[in-house]
């Protein structure tokens, strides 16, 4: 697994909606088809928008211990973490996740925090990235990945879900839907400044490897080195 760096698509359409009033749809779904929606417009500026992952560990039906059991997922179910890659307009890159303790800060560069470790997938809150976009312009892109970092890396069984809750206009909804066995990391989704706005992409993208092999899928060039939590 990596820790660290520097320290220094496709056709889009209306997604799927669901709930709200007429003024508008409380959630909107990204699907393979529907892959984009803005998140700010030009020249708006919002709060802090709250990314959260929620997700179910299958418990093994006979519990296994030892160093192997649990590389297997065959001792205590899955650790599934939540992180991102940034990239600020000014050109500075890094890494926020639990692994290596970077946590970040939502009101200092890189202005986005992630508030919690959740082991177990029986915190009700899930883990939460927030992404403060005060001034969406900081930003010059976002990818939001998942990652397993124990347990078999088998997404069907962990049923993921990934919501954003922008403070204005309704949540966007990214499910971690495809049965691919084998990779740790799935690229959820990619934020991207375009036209002094921001837009959101559906990628659910599944990598095999470490955050150094996301880092090259999507050209982020950062240095790596391995950690454990």
């Amino acid at each position: 697994m990596g820790i660290d760096y520097t320290k220094k698509s496709g056709p889009s359409g209306p997604p799927r909606t669901s709930g709200g009033s007429a003024a508008g749809p409380a959630k909107l779904t990204l699907t393979k088809t529907e892959r984009r929606v803005d998140l700010a417009k030009r020249g708006e500026r919002q709060g802090v928008m709250r990314v959260n992952l929620n997700w179910t560990n299958p418990q093994p039906a006979q519990k296994k211990t030892g160093f192997f059991a649990k590389l297997l997922g065959v001792g205590g179910g899955v650790d599934l973490d939540l992180g991102c890659l940034y990239e600020l307009a000014d050109g500075s890159t890094g890494v926020i996740q639990a692994l290596g303790r970077s946590y970040g800060d939502a009101h200092k560069p890189p202005y986005i925090a992630l508030d919690r470790d959740d082991r177990t997938g029986a915190v009700s809150g899930g883990e939460n990235l927030h992404i403060n976009l005060a001034d969406p312009a900081a930003f010059r892109r976002i990818l939001i990945f998942a990652m397993i970092y124990e347990g078999a890396p088998n997404w069907a069984a962990v049923d993921g879900v990934v919501t954003m809750f922008p403070t204005s206009g309704p949540q966007v909804e990214v499910r971690l839907d495809s049965a691919v066995d084998g990779a740790r990391i799935c690229a959820v989704a990619l934020l991207t400044a375009a036209d002094g706005g921001l837009t959101v992409q559906r990628e659910v993208e599944y990598i095999s490897g470490s955050q150094a092999d996301l880092d090259r899928a999507y050209q982020w060039n950062m240095r790596w080195a391995a950690g454990r939590k």
